[in-house]
């Protein structure tokens, strides 16, 4: 997953609403989203190659419980990354299967989240929803209860200026006040234009990568946004899901 626009705690009885693209090679295998067979209550797509996921729902089984919500991005820092580290994509899915609330799933896992390449993972329910990486060890929201309010992540951390975070960001909360259709979430997450070559982040790879890169809806021969994906979890309702293919 390489950008999500979240609001939190924005729109009455909608606690959390989300829209992400997930780039990744086309030779990865994958799996789209729909109920998983060993947890039905999860619905989300699947990495067929190491198993876990990068954006999941999973339903509450009791009238008291709240549904549940993960999502992941790596960083992007190519010189820090490691072929052998852990696949990140089951966080997300430990997470969705398990009965840990958000906060306490994270400390479980922060003694050991160094052995994973970089990463951005935001998880919750209704009631709270967390950041977590295992960069940014100085931001003060890094694996803390958010509050209120729309923000954006791509493959570096929380609400990092990239082209593509600061124009969706401002994009998506036009959307949120007009109260438009998730046609609208799908046609925002569709944009291919690339950014100014002097607003470009530096992250370690070549320009005309960088380039590339910068645009919210990536495409390129190998690599590119292989699906778009809009989330909400309601009040007193179902949470959903829904994904649009694009590779």
């Amino acid at each position: 997953m390489c950008l999500i626009v979240f609001a939190w705690k924005v729109v009455p009885a909608v606690p959390l609403i989300a829209a992400a693209n997930r780039d990744e090679f086309y030779e990865r295998a994958t799996a789209p989203a729909g109920a998983w067979p060993e947890h039905p209550h999860i619905y989300g797509g699947r990495d067929l190659k190491a198993g876990g996921s990068w954006m999941g729902i999973a339903q509450s089984g009791q009238p008291d419980q709240s549904p549940r919500f993960a999502a992941i991005t790596n960083i992007r820092c190519p010189s820090e990354h490691r072929d052998d580290a852990p696949s990140r994509g089951h966080l997300v899915s430990d997470y969705l299967a398990g009965s840990m609330s958000p906060q306490a799933y994270v400390e479980a896992i922060r003694g050991d989240c160094h052995v994973y390449n970089g990463f951005n993972l935001v998880l919750g329910d209704r009631d709270t929803l967390i950041w977590f990486s295992n960069k940014g060890q100085d931001d003060p929201r890094n694996g803390q209860p958010l509050e209120p309010g729309i923000y954006g992540l791509s493959n570096a951390l929380l609400d990092a200026p990239w082209p593509k975070v600061l124009k969706t960001k401002a994009q998506f909360a036009s959307l949120l006040c007009l109260g438009a259709p998730d046609e609208a979430f799908f046609e925002m997450l569709a944009d291919t234009t690339p950014a100014p070559d002097m607003r470009l982040p530096e992250t370690g790879v070549p320009l005309d990568l960088e380039r590339v890169l910068s645009a919210v809806r990536i495409e390129t021969p190998g690599y590119g946004t292989r699906t778009s994906t809009v989330v909400k979890l309601f009040a007193d309702a179902p949470a959903v899901l829904h994904e649009m293919l694009i590779q």
